[in-house]
């Protein structure tokens, strides 16, 4: 009976470590899955934020260069108001003195006058656009910052140099 005992212990043991074994790989299997799903779904939602944060910049960008060309229209206004005014005085002052050096002043803001309409009205962002294409394709090396793109750790460098509420070791 001792001998039986003796040698179904050691299978209940042989089987019970087996069963741990069983339980162990099913277990790894599992957090090995719920790891991969966790990496899956961090890098979803990283993806997601990126996205949202190009969005968001961009959104920023239109509504920046909307507000430029609003600006120009409403500067227009005003300028071109005061470009009538002082070509009608400079044009009636110069034919009643007869003196054409009157006149003169008026050459100078005709040229302000065209571009403002030209920013507001024309088609000068779409030049500047195409010109601002070019030299991002060929000219690549006028846009590199003068100590290159910063980094991480000089960020940090400069907010740990101008931080007065953390003392860091």
């Amino acid at each position: 009976v001792s001998a039986y005992l003796s040698n179904n212990s050691s299978k209940l043991q042989f089987s019970s470590s087996d069963r741990w074994k069983t339980m162990g790989v099913f277990m790894s299997k599992t957090l090995d899955q719920n790891l991969k799903k966790q990496q899956e779904f961090m890098l979803l939602n990283s993806r997601l934020q990126l996205e949202r944060q190009i969005l968001m910049q961009n959104q920023m960008r239109e509504r920046q260069m909307a507000m430029q060309i609003a600006w120009t229209r409403e500067f227009l206004k005003y300028y071109g108001a005061f470009f009538g005014l002082a070509s009608f005085a400079l044009t009636a002052g110069a034919l009643r003195n007869k003196n054409p050096r009157l006149f003169i002043p008026v050459i100078p803001l005709s040229f302000i006058l065209a571009y403002q309409l030209d920013m507001g009205y024309g088609t000068l962002i779409y030049r500047m656009k195409a010109e601002a294409e070019g030299i991002m394709e060929t000219e690549h090396d006028r846009l590199e910052l003068p100590l290159g793109t910063p980094t991480f750790e000089s960020t940090e460098k400069a907010r740990r140099a101008q931080s007065t509420f953390f003392i860091e070791k």
